[in-house]
């Protein structure tokens, strides 16, 4: 069909002369052949049944059609199909629309999709109608806009995931949290978030460039992708910052054991343009409605929770509570006290743990182990201060600090006794570490072959040359060195066959339930100890603290025991008084057998029976059970409700009873909050105390709240409530 039969009802030879166009001169069409011809825009046309009966050969032979073949005489609404990022659907109904109601179609940007071709056009058409008002079809132009268009949707990608690694950005992330939230919250639904930061990154990044510290990240979101898989989106938020959208998930013993995974997969070494890196993960947890209702509160808690777990030791993952708000103001005082303790070396102690040799029990060495006695505190936990130490750069002087204490105590004990001195990957990465030591040497007398310097494998993260360098001026000065946490990492045997250690500290991770049935720790450390006798290194059983520990660690032949067993770490005082003495031999003090840890506390909380609510002390948990004192003859059987605060509620069972003392097992055993405390599963739903009446928010810190009873329906009181306060005092004296 001819151009001008559509456009025209004449269709005479153009004429000569110059004079102008008009809408009836034959010209008019030749001059629409030429458009055609110079493939700036085409023309299309349909019938009154919407179907295409023109379309101009230029944009016909894109699909390899000669005159339209094959798209005419289809509808022009199925021509156009549904694009997979969903653009088209709004596309198609829209055009749909527009055919049915005659209306004008004004560049309407459409994709045409002929077998394996598709390309994008911008449509514009008219419907025309008789001189009767009848519908004729629809005239029109098209042109090609795919260029445009897929540079519009590679922009749009863009904004949406991360130039680097191809997860979604911050952006987008952010976008996809509040609206998840949003319907959540309608539909009563949970949703978990984790907030990871790698941990060692900045050293790969200093030490092997940039370029690798790009790669290292691809890597890592490729490992995250395959442990999360379909049950959550993962975004890189920048730098080396990534979140992990979890819908649907409250129970925090799932979250833990998805974490640790995390934790263990990410810690796995990387290959980076031939250089192993070596880098770790912290995580914070924080789940909706329970931690937060909004997008800024559960972000804001699952960052705390990334803060503590980085404050806890890194490698770590935390659940969030209301108490880490505390937590961060006392990490920021801490930081300002170390300082100034450092400055004015006021408080900061060293004490020495014993290293005893397995047969003999005589001691061999001594850990040398730092301890801050706070002028208001009192004594804080290395376990607070040493990673603020990490985060503030007071590693450095800390450490050198040690180093010179450690030596100068040291070459007060008679005999070949040596001391060990932890050195972090901080201070390993110091080319001016060697002096240092040497230094403090000198300083002390202390000859260097009784000077042992405890490293982990996370002094392996930098260039392997320089590593090696190290290690080499470390040997030159005649110390020696053990590699510390023996297990933990996945390429241990690499750095045994070359780094010259002279003892392995293998792991307390690994002598922990050693001892139980079906457990392969015994097996495995009867591994480490023949892999060590076979490169002439010493073995060093950590952490053993029970008697069938003891024996097992001494039957599978590690040479040096050390653990609370044997003794605590010893102030200088008491080291001296021993070795005075003669008091070589440690004597083993300890349980009979190992046993899952329970924790120390004296800790407040409710306990619910029927409908009245007691306050009780909690004196020690385990994931089993606990001990409480404050409720009076409470029969064997009775079954308790513990309110351990937060929203955690733990149903248990009276299994000892002793006057104003019980022992209680909980009915579903409490798992690790990731830290060093015990947490429930599940706690109680916000959703839930909303429909009892109380406003949709967070858990509040503190007790539950006991629904409301009819004074007509409550029962009286089973048990009689002890004062606790004056039997704290009682206690106290």
């Amino acid at each position: 069909m001819a151009i001008g039969n559509l456009f025209s009802k004449r269709n005479d030879a153009a004429k000569g002369g110059q004079r102008p166009i008009g809408k009836s001169d034959p010209r008019r069409l030749a001059l629409l052949d030429d458009l055609e011809n110079a493939d700036i825009g085409w023309f299309w046309a349909t019938d009154a049944d919407c179907k295409l009966i023109y379309l101009s050969d230029n944009a016909a032979a894109r699909f390899d059609c000669a005159k339209g073949g094959g798209l005419l005489g289809q509808p022009l609404s199925q021509l156009f199909q549904v694009a997979d990022d969903g653009v088209e659907e709004r596309v198609r109904r829209p055009l749909a629309f527009l055919l049915r109601a005659r209306s004008t179609i004004i560049d309407l940007p459409v994709r045409l999709a002929v077998d394996d071709k598709e390309t994008w056009w911008s449509l514009s058409g008219k419907a025309q109608f008789d001189g009767e008002g009848e519908f004729l079809g629809y005239r029109g132009s098209a042109k090609d806009i795919t260029a445009a268009r897929e540079n519009e949707i590679e922009v749009g990608r863009m904004a949406k995931f991360d130039a680097l690694t191809g997860l979604a950005n911050r952006h987008s992330m952010t976008k996809r949290l509040a609206t998840t939230l949003t319907a959540y919250k309608a539909a009563k639904r949970s949703c978990a978030l984790m907030m990871l930061d790698l941990d060692r990154f900045k050293q790969v990044n200093d030490t092997l460039g940039h370029p690798a510290g790009d790669e290292l990240l691809k890597q890592v979101a490729q490992r995250l992708e395959r442990i999360i898989g379909t049950n959550g989106e993962i975004g890189r938020l920048g730098g080396d910052e990534f979140q992990v959208i979890l819908p649907d998930i409250e129970d925090r013993g799932r979250l833990g054991e998805l974490a640790g995974r995390v934790i263990q997969m990410v810690s796995q070494p990387y290959s980076v343009d031939g250089a192993r890196a070596i880098i770790g993960t912290s995580i914070g947890i924080a789940v909706a409605p329970f931690d937060g209702i909004e997008t800024e509160e559960l972000v804001s808690a699952a960052d705390l929770a990334l803060y503590s777990a980085k404050g806890g030791g890194r490698g770590q993952y935390r659940f969030y509570s209301s108490e880490l708000k505390d937590g961060a103001r006392i990490r920021r005082v801490i930081e300002e006290d170390l300082r100034d303790a450092l400055a004015m070396q006021s408080g900061l102690e060293m004490h020495y743990q014993p290293l005893v040799d397995a047969k003999t029990h005589n001691v061999k060495c001594f850990e040398a182990l730092i301890r801050w006695n706070h002028p208001q505190r009192g004594y804080i936990s290395p376990a607070d201060f040493i990673p603020v130490a990490e985060d503030s750069n007071l590693i450095g002087p800390l450490g050198e600090w040690v180093l010179r204490q450690s030596c100068e105590d040291a070459a007060a004990w008679p005999g070949d006794l040596s001391v060990a001195v932890n050195v972090s990957a901080v201070q390993f990465a110091n080319p001016e570490l060697p002096k240092i030591v040497a230094a403090a040497l000198d300083a002390s007398g202390l000859p260097p072959s009784r000077l042992e310097l405890e490293l982990t494998e996370s002094v392996f993260i930098g260039d392997p040359e320089t590593t090696k360098e190290m290690f080499k001026a470390l040997k030159k000065l005649g110390v020696r060195l053990a590699l510390d946490d023996f297990g933990t990492g996945y390429s241990s045997l690499g750095y045994l066959k070359n780094a010259p250690f002279d003892k392995i500290k293998i792991d307390q991770s690994f002598v922990r339930g050693s001892t139980e049935p079906d457990n392969n720790n015994s097996a495995i450390i009867t591994a480490i100890v023949s892999l060590a006798g076979a490169l002439n290194m010493v073995t060093v059983a950590e952490g053993v603290e029970a008697k069938d520990e003891l024996e097992l660690v001494s039957g599978r032949g590690a040479d040096l025991i050390q653990g609370w067993i044997f003794s605590r770490a010893l102030p200088q005082g008491q080291v001296l008084e021993r070795l005075e003495s003669g008091e070589l031999k440690f004597k083993a003090h300890g349980p009979a057998k190992y046993r899952a840890d329970r924790i120390s506390m004296f800790r407040r909380i409710g306990v619910i029976h029927e409908d009245h609510r007691y306050d009780a002390v909690m004196r020690n948990l385990s994931k089993t059970g606990a001990r409480i004192e404050g409720l009076l003859d409470v029969p064997l059987g009775t079954q308790l409700v513990l309110d351990l605060g937060g929203g955690q509620l733990a149903v248990c069972t009276v299994r000892r009873s002793e006057g104003g003392e019980q022992g209680v097992e909980f009915e579903v055993p409490l798992i690790s909050d990731g830290a060093d405390g015990l947490c429930t599963r599940h706690r109680v739903s916000p959703y839930m105390l909303a429909a009892a009446g109380m406003p949709l928010a967070a858990l509040p810190p503190g007790a539950y709240q006991m629904p409301k009873t009819r004074e007509n329906d409550k029962k009286p009181p089973r048990f009689m409530q002890l004062d606790l306060t004056t039997e704290a005092a009682r206690r106290e004296h």
